[in-house]
């Protein structure tokens, strides 16, 4: 084969690549324009379902009203009123149980991480405990703790334990082999070793089980509050549901998820400045940019 048809054949190659490379237009948009994009899509697929009436609006409201509600919750919290005090009572709620989840989450994880015993005598009972559904266990935590916040904490910081543990467990495991065999060999004691190579090379796995910790600590908080009554916004949707009210809920419910989103932020603000130098495969830290 000559040299001239070498090239050919390379460049031929080349162009098969770049053309399996390509970037489809959907892609080379702005991500603040997809985003409104899939918005508008599904307002327009949400307000022809609330037109034709596939679902009955007591069940499904139309998109006119949930942004009204919406906007009208919203003037409510600028104005301090209650449910700024509803909002404040759920987001103690959420964060006090979050610092339980994470300061008691992380020891057990290097118990169960770092120990043999942990690992086959307490790790069986915690993955027996995480297998039962968190519901049941709200009116145990109210009778104990009876109808105040710390019913809610209790709730929320169960919610959020198991994420953690199970973050911080991996993370003691994820150090390599070799390293380990190094330390072993310039005499680095178990303390030194965990400190310098373990929890390092773990912090990435500990903050993956944060984030997940952050989001569900809301869960169980508002779950407590369904259940447990309170005077948070779990206490107001489900006077809004008593009420056949289904615009005030959804436009609630977008107010809680946003204080999720808000914990879930600043656990990856976190993240980025301890372990800056750990780049994830999949970049949720992106949606915050």
């Amino acid at each position: 084969m000559t040299n001239k048809q070498t090239g050919a054949n390379e460049e031929a190659a080349c162009e098969t690549v770049w053309a399996a490379e390509k970037v489809s237009w959907i892609d080379r948009l702005p991500r603040a324009v997809t985003m409104f994009l899939v918005l508008l899509v599904f307002l327009s697929v949400w307000q022809i379902a609330f037109m034709l009436k596939v679902i009955s609006h007591i069940i499904l409201p139309s998109p006119f009203a949930t942004i009204e509600e919406i906007v009208t919750v919203g003037l409510n919290l600028l104005t301090g009123d209650y449910m700024l005090k509803a909002l404040w009572t759920t987001a103690q709620e959420v964060l006090i149980g979050f610092m339980i989840a994470v300061v008691l989450g992380f020891f057990l994880g290097l118990l169960v991480g770092e120990t043999d015993f942990g690992e086959r005598m307490v790790m069986p009972y915690l993955v027996a405990i995480n297998a039962m559904p968190k519901v049941a266990f709200a009116p145990l935590f109210v009778s104990w703790l009876g109808f105040g916040i710390a019913s809610k904490v209790a709730l929320a910081a169960f919610v959020a334990l198991f994420p953690v543990i199970v973050g911080t467990a991996a993370g003691i495991h994820a150090a390599d082999q070799n390293a380990r065999m190094l330390f072993r060999t310039i005499g680095a004691s178990r303390w030194q070793t965990l400190t310098m190579l373990k929890l390092p090379t773990g912090m990435p796995h500990f903050f993956t089980g944060l984030k997940n910790a952050a989001v569900l600590a809301v869960v169980g908080a508002v779950v407590g509050e369904f259940l447990g009554g309170g005077k948070g916004f779990g206490e107001l949707i489900r006077i809004a549901a008593s009420m056949i009210n289904t615009p005030r809920v959804f436009a609630l419910i977008i107010y809680l998820s946003l204080l999720g989103l808000g914990t879930f932020g600043v656990v990856l603000w976190l993240q980025r400045k301890l372990i800056f130098w750990h780049k994830e495969t999949i970049t949720t830290e992106e949606l915050f940019e």
